[in-house]
This record gives structure tokens, C-alpha cells and sequence, in this order.
């Protein structure tokens, strides 16, 4: 018999609901570590990471009747640990910044091979790039968002997305040359 994914955890979660402390910490020891990277992909930083995991674990659980299990729990949590660190960047006045739309001509002939390319090479790369391609890349490349989600996300268009993603890649690329 096959399960749905969408109810692992469920147990816990319906306890957690009723104010079941150890059953909110089991839950919290389950998800934290990969939350924790989450935010640390989104902000770059280790004290603001734990803060915004901190605070994303504490809202979901003020909030747990709200979830419906359409998703997994931790794919409704990592929405809110996402969620929480774009607002974060955005109080931070990291902008995203329109490009003209003469510029969206832009050749993918700087792809590179996933292969030929160190993974270590492209994490530190996109450690080293300007702080609104990172949040693009790893909104694109990482949590998997399009970008029409993203454009909603972060308040910019989609055109913006999709440019300002061709803009760190060529970037991204530029970077790990040099490394």
C-alpha cells in the first residue's frame, strides 16, 4: 500500500497542534538542520540564518491550524523559513534591481558542463556573488522556484526574474573561472 508524503509526520504535527511540547521539540529536531540551510543559502549569514529559523519554527507552530496538509510539513515550513528571510533582506534594503530591456539579449553560451565543474567551486562562487543574484540563484537553482513565483516573492516582474537569473549565471560563471 502506498503512502502519501504529504502525511509524513502527521501524527506528530496533530500533536503539536494540541500544544504537546516534546512533540513540537521532536518536530524542531526533525526539520531544524535542514531549515538552518535553507536559511543560510538565503542570507549568507550564520547568526541571521538562526534567528530567521528560530523565528519560522515559532510562527509555524503559533499557525499549525492553518496547515492543511497540501504539502509536507517541511515543504509548508520551508516556505515560511523562505518567506521570513526575503522580508529579512528586504528591511536589510537589498534590492533587486531592474536591468533595461535592451539587455535582455543575453547569449546562454557561458553554460557550464555540471560535470567539468567542482561543486565546491560553484557553493563558494555563489557565496561570493552580490547579495541580490545569490538570493535569485538560489531561489532558482536551489529551491526550485520559477519565476513567476519568484517575481510574487520578492515584488519584482518576471522579465526582472528571469534577467537578473541570466545576469548572476554569467556572473556565477565569471567567478568560478577565476577560482
Amino acid at each position: 500500500m502506498e503512502t502519501d508524503i504529504r502525511f509524513t509526520h502527521s501524527a506528530l504535527v496533530e500533536k503539536c497542534k494540541t500544544g504537546h511540547s516534546s512533540s513540537q521539540y521532536e518536530l524542531y529536531g526533525l526539520y531544524v538542520d535542514a531549515m538552518y540551510n535553507v536559511g543560510m543559502r538565503m542570507l549568507g549569514n550564520k547568526e541571521d540564518a538562526e534567528d530567521i529559523v528560530q523565528d519560522s519554527f515559532v510562527a509555524a507552530f503559533k499557525n499549525l491550524d492553518g496547515f492543511s496538509y497540501e504539502s509536507t510539513f517541511g515543504a509548508w515550513l520551508k516556505r515560511i523559513v523562505i518567506n521570513k528571510s526575503i522580508n529579512y533582506l528586504k528591511k536589510k534594503e537589498i534590492p533587486v534591481v531592474p536591468i533595461a530591456a535592451h539587455e535582455f539579449h543575453l547569449k546562454d553560451d557561458t553554460e557550464v558542463e555540471t560535470a567539468a565543474v567542482d561543486i565546491k567551486k560553484v557553493k563558494e562562487g555563489i557565496n561570493k556573488l552580490p547579495a541580490g543574484y545569490r538570493q535569485i540563484i538560489n531561489l532558482y537553482l536551489i529551491e526550485g522556484y520559477d519565476h513567476v513565483e519568484i517575481g510574487e516573492v520578492l515584488g519584482i516582474s518576471t522579465s526582472t526574474s528571469k534577467s537578473q537569473y541570466h545576469r548572476a549565471k554569467k556572473k556565477l560563471v565569471q567567478i568560478i573561472e577565476t577560482l
